[in-house]
């Protein structure tokens, strides 16, 4: 990229944020550990200093040298970034007697680019456990809120500028935190937003020419939009080099198997579609434990996917969806975060292989991943999708599996998302799913007393999946697929509306 915006991470929550904010200007950023070693500042166009959950008074506070980047390059300083740039330029930083969260009224106080466009009184989000209550020497006061003196503050060193904000630009209850990201990258740091989807593809489809050559390329398709993006940007690269392999666990949605595929071919994609469902079934068989189902699909696949690979002659490269998340949370700056279950897509394909890694979508967000994917050409019904958990229906079903289970599944499952689609709201939601329970109950159909299967029908609307709120969908609707279900999918009596939100629940619920 011929120019890029460095982030670092202190461990914030909302680090992240900060990038999709950079990206949604249209500018390259990348975000890396707060000990990341800066070797030639010159390649950057900016740094970005990350909140964090530390206070810079603690023992175990985060410490970098900034001697490495101010007086570089532009820096701008956010929350725990602000705090620590005040303190060790010579500021005097102390504990506040309360945590300062929320929001407040931003009282700019000098005229300053940073503040192009912005009202004079504007809404932001304070949350921090220290008080910045004097700047460094030689540098200026730029803004307070009624409840801290220092909100904002800009400095020079060796000609190069330095500002600290410390409230947080990137949430959205910073009302004009996007205009100020937007100020700082264009009229600060002389950034160009020329970052887009199709400058994206464009850089990509060198790379990938440039390091695959004449070499043969597989790659594990699934239906969803990762792998779906990533095997046309690969294909847009090198055509017939490229070959997919589908494989049908038995755990699709109904009917998806071939629908996918089909669209796979109408396309153009080089797709092997694999029916490897027995297989998966069998090992499936009566097993209840969540995590014992993610284990032998995930050795199931690998045993099925190393198998159709080595049918193959020539492959040098696995080509895989991965995508920034994933990236970066190997590259936190604690680790990876305390895990509340495996990871819903397979990883982890056999080192027996012996193939050389391709991830073009490593350093994409999700939202930019379908972005891409449209200027690809990428049909609409898969950009579309809901997300997908990589053992699919597998964790829907809570207790032992059983082929008749998944069958009674998949005819649930259809009659919610064709529901969903008819009334205009599968678009609406960001996930929807049926699962079905490990639990019978008692009901009555004519003069007959049935006792049956109970299924729990689940809608939420996200951003990333981190954090969800179920949808409220409306009763009508509701109604509308809990008689259809039971009077369609003889086995299934009792239809429940999930209404948790995440946390404390999770989306899935195995």
């Amino acid at each position: 990229m011929d120019q890029k915006v460095l982030i670092l991470d202190f461990g914030s929550q909302y680090t992240q944020l900060i990038a999709r904010r950079v990206r949604e200007a249209n500018v390259y950023c990348e975000i890396q550990p707060y000990n990341f070693t800066i070797t030639h500042p010159e390649e950057w166009q900016a740094i970005i200093l990350s909140g964090s959950p530390y206070s810079v008074k603690d023992p175990e506070a985060l410490h970098v040298n900034i001697d490495h980047m101010l007086g570089h390059i532009p820096v701008l300083a956010v929350c725990y970034g602000a705090q620590y740039v005040a303190q060790e330029l010579g500021g005097e930083v102390q504990r506040s007697q309360k945590r300062e969260y929320g929001k407040a009224e931003l009282n700019i106080l000098l005229d300053d680019p940073i503040f192009t466009d912005l009202d004079k009184n504007s809404q932001v989000w304070m949350s921090h456990a220290d008080t910045i209550l004097e700047i460094p020497e030689g540098f200026e006061l730029l803004a307070s809120t009624e409840g801290i003196p220092v909100a904002a503050f800009r400095g020079n060193r060796h000609g190069q500028p330095v500002y600290g904000l410390q409230f947080h630009p990137e949430v959205t209850h910073t009302l004009q935190g996007k205009q100020i990201l937007s100020n700082f990258l264009y009229r600060i740091a002389g950034c160009r937003p020329d970052w887009t989807p199709d400058s994206f593809i464009q850089e990509s489809v060198r790379q990938i020419k440039e390091e695959v050559g004449d070499d043969q390329v597989i790659m594990a398709i699934s239906g969803g939009v990762d792998s779906t993006v990533c095997a046309y940007l690969v294909q847009e690269a090198i055509g017939d080099q490229l070959t997919c392999i589908f494989v049908d666990n038995g755990l699709l949605r109904k009917d998806e198997f071939n629908q996918v595929l089909d669209a796979y071919h109408q396309h153009g994609l080089h797709v092997i579609g694999v029916d490897a469902r027995h297989r998966f079934w069998d090992g499936l068989n009566g097993v209840s434990d969540p995590e014992t189902k993610r284990k032998i699909i995930g050795k199931t696949f690998i045993e099925v996917f190393d198998e159709e690979a080595h049918k193959l002659t020539g492959i040098s490269w696995l080509a895989q969806g991965t995508i920034y998340p994933d990236v970066i949370e190997s590259l936190s700056v604690h680790g990876p975060s305390a895990t509340i279950k495996s990871h819903h897509n397979v990883g982890g394909l056999p080192d027996t292989l012996h193939l050389k890694l391709l991830e073009p979508l490593r350093f994409l967000f999700k939202d930019e991943v379908r972005q891409v994917g449209l200027a690809l050409g990428v049909p609409e019904t898969i950009i579309s999708r809901h997300p997908f958990p990589g053992p699919g229906l597998s964790i829907r079903i809570l207790g032992a599996i059983t082929e008749e289970k998944i069958k009674l599944l998949q005819e649930a499952d259809d009659i919610f998302i064709r529901n969903l689609k008819e009334s205009g709201w599968y678009n609406k939601v960001w996930q929807a799913a049926v699962i079905l329970l490990n639990a019978q109950s008692v009901g009555v159909m004519g003069d007959e007393r049935t006792y049956e299967f109970v299924v729990a029908l689940r809608a939420v609307n996200s951003v990333d999946g981190m954090t969800a709120e179920w949808s409220k969908l409306p009763h009508e609707l509701l109604a509308k697929v809990s008689n259809e279900i039971i009077n369609q999918v003889k086995g299934i009596n009792r239809v429940v509306y999930d209404i948790s939100t995440k946390p404390p629940a999770t989306i899935e619920w195995e």
